[in-house]
């Protein structure tokens, strides 16, 4: 009995060994891929860093990428307007206030997962019909805000479901025992404590608003100029890139843009996690 004891537990240990093997390699090999994307980038960019490339004016001869950049942040902070209330609030009452098992939360899970396997392409054909034609807003910063707001509409949805339904159930309990009602342990307790994972999502948004190509050349336009207002046609950081490679005039500026492209999402990123602490500190005071 013993001798078979001792040879489960030496089997058990040697497949504890070879997981944690296997998961330490994936992870090496996840961040080794990363850097390498990431020193290629900064290698072949930061040379070509200067400031006529933030110059207020595009021309044939000096490619800024300044109009695109402030394109781009324009892009993403009116998509996240549009789509992290509707999507928070959403899953909210999915979570909350539906009742389990019911029929339209299935359906509404089911539409969220449907729509985050569409190709983007697809999502610019529709705003092109829908907001720049049927709508005539034009190729117009405002029709892809609206493009890209549906497009992760899903993905915020879907992340802040799983993050609410993390929080364990004693929170809501205490609070309800404390007196308090639905509404405000929601938002109170519930929310703040999901406020990672939500946050997680939003920055998943980010970064596929601020390398999304295909869903605004329909919607947005190539203009490289800064816009007037959301009304105006203009490209994003992105669309700067893919214009340039595809000229194979500027393929150095190109470097440049990416890295330029890189910096701006960490820093997007780190003001999104600065927001989630404030607003979980304001929740759990």
């Amino acid at each position: 009995m013993k001798t078979m004891a001792s040879r489960k537990s030496r089997g058990g240990y040697g497949l504890s060994l070879l997981l944690r093997i296997l998961v330490w390699a994936a992870g090496m090999i996840t961040l080794g891929i990363f850097c390498c994307l990431l020193g290629y980038m900064l290698i072949k960019g930061l040379p070509h860093l200067s400031w006529d490339l933030f110059s207020p004016l595009y021309t044939s001869e000096n490619v800024s990428l300044f109009p695109a950049l402030i394109n781009t942040v324009t892009m993403t902070l009116f998509s996240l307007l549009l789509a992290v209330p509707v999507g928070i609030l959403s899953a909210v009452y999915l979570v909350e206030y539906a009742k389990r098992g019911n029929k339209l939360v299935k359906a509404v899970g089911i539409a969220a997962e449907t729509l985050s396997g569409i190709p983007s392409i697809v999502y610019g054909l529709f705003g092109m019909l829908f907001f720049v034609t049927t709508l005539k807003w034009g190729y117009s910063l405002i029709a892809g805000a609206f493009t890209l707001g549906i497009m992760i509409l899903p993905l915020i949805m879907r992340t802040t479901e799983e993050a609410l339904r993390s929080v364990p159930d004693s929170y809501r309990e205490g609070s309800f025992g404390l007196g308090a009602g639905k509404l405000r342990t929601v938002f109170r307790i519930v929310v703040p404590a999901a406020m990672p994972g939500i946050v997680s999502g939003v920055i998943l948004a980010i970064g596929r608003i601020v390398g999304e190509t295909a869903a605004l050349i329909y919607t947005a336009g190539t203009v490289a100029a800064i816009p007037e207002g959301m009304f105006s046609s203009g490209r994003t950081l992105a669309v700067h890139m893919y214009a340039l490679y595809s000229e194979g005039l500027h393929m150095d500026k190109g470097y440049a843009t990416g890295v330029v492209l890189i910096f701006l999402v960490v820093l997007i990123n780190c003001a999104a996690s600065l927001i989630a602490k404030f607003i979980g500190r304001g929740g759990r005071g």
